[in-house]
């Protein structure tokens, strides 16, 4: 089957081929018809099957008669993230070039005040995510009476990030009377609710099992451990013929250390995350789209719906932790009947993890062996000798048992002690009398005190005895030697 034989016009077919395409993926051959006969549409698709070109090719034909009006556009797309929806919008640009229609990009991190013009000045393609949208809504900047046309895009992702009960919302402001449809990898219940509500008897669109990974994409798990992940990333880069990469971590914080460590070590890497702004976002993903860099670490705000042409691998440096995202991560490779390899890091901590994803897809993913084995430690840390294999360790001799404690001499039996007179033996304190009686003299000669003041002078009194001989105190204090020849007196 060929695109000629979907009923699109010759004007959207020569934008086509000139694209190069002209066979049109699984997805693409059913939806178009039924966009194209107004029908309701689920449909059930894995990332990386053409999803985006089965609404966007439909949606120009359909929407090439009418006229537009002043903030009220005449159909919606709804994205959960802003790469997707510039992704769309990109779309739009390349197959609607043959075709007068205008077109909006509402997302978040841009100036509001160009947004707002455009949709003054009419538009046939509102392109937006939920959060952006609800704010001009809640202004007054936007009418959604005359949108006739819905598109839900990555249903299972909106649920994710809790666009739902915005959808809701959005759905209810909508005409009744409209064609919606609804695109999701994954179909859980509360999808399905969504779409038993707000669909009209919709044509149910199946092109491969839910969940299922592309069979274009080898893939692997590679055993590391936590310390070990960065120097086995490395090595899989330089060795496994490498041209382009995605390299996926669960943390923001991740992404910026893992691309500052590969540019140190002479990799070109860039990094996107929730962390930037719209406008470096934009700007890294040219970069990367471009060449002029071949490594590109991401959040998983770029998993899902990201088309780079050419991905060779992608690397989960930490195992997802929704098996889902593990799906739209891989999905980055082996687009559009390409092949790609996909390697999926798992440390000991991500066994429940891992074992997840493995339920989901319904595959058991091979192990990767390396060539070598890496090293969890440093160059400095691998030539340490083991702390048991040194030589002075082995021959240090023996320390020699100190003697035990009862083998000493015990304490009786010491010279010393012999030699000592028994305390029975000892003169008796009368003996000492002198000093005591000196002591006592000195109170009687006191005046008469306070009986508590004699304890506290007892003290001083008992070093009395210290002071100098009576005779030194009696001394008249006249000089009894020679007078000096300085000192006489002249009669004269």
């Amino acid at each position: 089957m060929k695109f000629a034989d979907l009923g699109l016009s010759d004007e959207l077919l020569a934008a086509v081929i000139s694209a190069g395409y002209d066979t049109p993926t699984p997805i693409q051959a059913q939806a178009i018809p039924a966009v194209l006969m107004m029908k309701d549409i689920i449909g059930i698709a894995q990332t990386g099957t053409g999803k985006t070109a089965s609404f966007v090719l439909p949606m120009i034909d359909v929407l090439a008669h009418g006229r537009r009006r002043a903030m009220m556009p005449r159909s919606l797309i709804l994205e959960p993230t802003r790469e997707l929806a510039a992704q769309v919008a990109e779309n739009f640009e390349k197959y609607g070039k043959n075709h007068d229609l205008k077109m909006a990009l509402l997302i978040g991190g841009v100036q509001m005040g160009d947004q707002v013009k455009a949709l003054n000045e009419g538009v046939d393609v509102l392109i937006a995510t939920p959060g952006r949208l609800m704010d001009l809504f809640e202004r007054g900047k936007i009418l959604l009476t005359g949108c006739d046309l819905l598109v839900i895009d990555e249903a299972d992702r909106m649920l994710d990030m809790g666009f739902i009960p915005d959808i809701e919302t959005i759905c209810s402001k909508l005409p009744a009377t409209r064609q919606t449809l609804l695109f999701s990898a994954t179909m859980p219940p509360v999808i399905k609710k969504l779409a038993d509500k707000f669909l009209t008897n919709p044509k149910y669109i199946e092109v491969s099992r839910p969940a299922s990974s592309n069979l274009n994409i080898a893939q692997h798990k590679v055993a590391v451990t936590s310390r070990n992940k960065r120097e086995v990333l490395r090595q899989l880069l330089r060795a496994d013929n490498v041209t382009t990469a995605m390299i996926f971590a669960n943390r923001k914080t991740t992404v910026r250390d893992l691309a500052k460590d590969l540019k140190k070590y002479g990799f070109s890497a860039g990094e996107i995350h929730g962390d930037m702004d719209q406008s470096s976002r934009i700007a890294e993903l040219d970069r990367f789209k471009g060449g002029s860099i071949n490594i590109l670490c991401c959040s998983d705000v770029a998993a899902r719906g990201l088309d780079v042409k050419g991905v060779s691998h992608v690397f989960n440096f930490d195992t997802p932790w929704h098996p889902d995202d593990y799906v739209h991560r891989i999905g980055r490779t082996g687009r559009a009947g390409a092949t790609g390899r996909a390697f999926t890091f798992v440390a000991p901590e991500d066994a429940e993890a891992i074992a997840n994803v493995e339920k989901l897809t319904g595959i058991k993913i091979p192990v990767y062996e390396l060539d070598g084995a890496v090293k969890d430690e440093g160059p400095a840390r691998e030539a340490r000798a083991p702390r048991e294999d040194k030589p002075a360790r082995e021959a240090r001799a023996p320390r020699e048992p100190r003697a035990p404690r009862e083998e000493r001499s015990p304490r009786e039996e010491r010279p010393a002690r012999e030699e000592r007179q028994p305390r029975a033996e000892r003169p008796a304190r009368a003996e000492r009398q002198p000093k005591t009686e000196a002591v006592e003299v000195a109170v009687e000669a006191a005046p008469e005190e306070a009986p508590r003041a004699a304890p506290r002078r007892e003290p001083v009194r008992k070093a009395e005895p210290k002071r100098a001989p009576k005779a030194a105190q009696e001394d008249d204090a006249e000089w009894n030697g020679p007078v000096p020849g300085f000192l006489g007196i002249s009669a004269l």
